[in-house]
């Protein structure tokens, strides 16, 4: 309605369809809930009665039905209804289904309140917006028909017996239409709103934002990952190039230094600044590997298998490379993993192995510790659980007392690269 051209537009006019022919079925409602009760109430003596009035029961169903359907005149967004599928088929398991469901009896409220006030209410909004308006607009038509050039009646009341003030009217007319325009669709909203509330589910706006809310996460996630190379890459290329310099301006000072005290304390220096670099380097390694982005996850899971300090196997085969997210997520979960089979497992020997099959990454770390992880105990799998959820994947995990634990997690994901790029 704040859009330039509106009165212009399609929607002033769908709008008066909308009440229009809210009002006319309304109309039939109120005429088919009469004779229903009416009828049924004679014959309920009879015991025949009953059933039409389970069926009365049941008759704000078709109402909303139609209710939704009228909807998209004015509503373009998708409208799904409120009962469930029955347990099972026949017509009795239907009729019980709904006359437990809470839906059937709000669709009956709606129905009553329906057939008693709204429909009225749509009548004398569409009369009061759009006929009256229109009339006074017609007034020079009406002038020169009905009143022989001579006068006319504006809506019963008023007598204009000029023609320059027929035309004014007219152009007053004009003017009530465009507010009457308005008022119409906000009538039309008002309505559409309420029929949503009573006869429409809202599981298509949670469905929506439960969808939202997944694209937001997984945004989220991708800034997350472009944040963490942007680290690794302002480390690599700023702060550890920076220690390199310094350690080898230590050394050539340790060679030019006499020996003496001097001497040790640059060797000193050197050695602290070997090491600082060497924990840089495996930050860096912990932040993004650089083995990662070059090489891909094949590499990456090798690389982090030396590093362990439980002997890994390692029978991961991959013909290409995966989407950056999903890589990047399989990785650390391995690195994880990894890890606590260091720290906590106490095994002798571990094992990772994957592939790729029928659209979906899966990797598998096993080892023949003592068990009884619980992600729950802060092992840091639960986050590793939300992490990989987020990209629609599944992680589990099987863990029993005396071991062999089995962590599984699964990607859907396609490969994207050839298997020479991942070499």
């Amino acid at each position: 309605m704040s859009r330039p051209g509106f009165l212009l537009s399609a929607w002033p006019w769908r709008a008066a369809a909308y009440l229009f022919t809210g009002a006319v079925t309304g109309a039939v409602v109120l005429v088919g809930i009469v004779t229903a009760v009416a009828v049924s109430g004679a014959l309920v003596v009879v015991l025949v009665g009953l059933p039409l009035l389970v069926l009365v029961a049941l008759g704000g169903i078709p109402v909303a039905w139609v209710e939704r359907r009228r909807l998209r005149l004015v509503d373009r967004a998708p409208v799904s209804g409120l009962h469930r599928v029955p347990a099972a088929p026949g017509l009795w398991a239907w009729l019980t289904t709904r006359l437990r469901e809470q839906g059937t009896w709000r669709e009956l409220g709606h129905a009553l309140l329906f057939a008693v006030l709204l429909w009225p209410v749509d009548a004398l909004a569409v009369t009061v917006a759009l006929f009256l308006p229109l009339s006074v607009v017609a007034t020079p038509l009406l002038m020169a028909t009905v009143g022989d050039g001579h006068e006319v009646k504006v809506l019963k009341q008023w007598t204009v017996t000029t023609w320059p003030t027929a035309f004014g009217v007219a152009v007053l007319g004009l003017l009530l239409w465009g507010l009457g325009a308005y008022a119409l669709c906000a009538a039309a909203g008002a309505r559409a709103g309420l029929v949503r509330l009573l006869t429409a589910s809202r599981e298509g706006e949670r469905d929506a934002e439960v969808v939202e809310l997944a694209r937001s996460r997984a945004r989220l996630v991708d800034a997350f990952e472009a944040e963490r190379r942007r680290i690794e890459r302002d480390l690599h290329d700023g702060a550890q190039q920076r220690l390199v310099a310094l350690s080898m301006a230590l050394g050539l000072a340790r060679l030019d230094a006499p020996p003496g005290p001097l001497a040790d304390q640059l060797a000193r220096a050197h050695e602290e600044a070997g090491r600082a670099l060497a924990e840089l380097r495996e930050l860096i390694r912990g932040v993004y590997p650089k083995v990662l982005t070059d090489y891909g996850l094949q590499a990456a899971v090798a690389d982090t298998a030396d590093r362990c300090a439980v002997p890994v196997d390692v029978d991961l085969e991959l013909p290409g490379r995966p989407a950056e997210a999903v890589e990047s997520a399989a990785y650390f979960v391995v690195c994880e993993a990894l890890a606590n089979v260091a720290r906590h497992s106490g095994a002798g020997r571990a094992r990772v192995s994957g592939g790729h099959h029928d659209g979906r990454l899966f990797l598998e770390v096993r080892d023949d510790g003592r068990g009884g992880a619980d992600p729950s105990a802060g092992s840091g799998l639960t986050g590793l659980a939300d992490r990989v959820s987020v990209l629609d994947g599944r992680l589990a995990l099987t863990s029993p007392p005396g071991g062999p634990t089995l962590l599984r997690v699964e990607f859907p994901c396609e490969l994207t690269e050839a298997a020479g790029r991942c070499a």
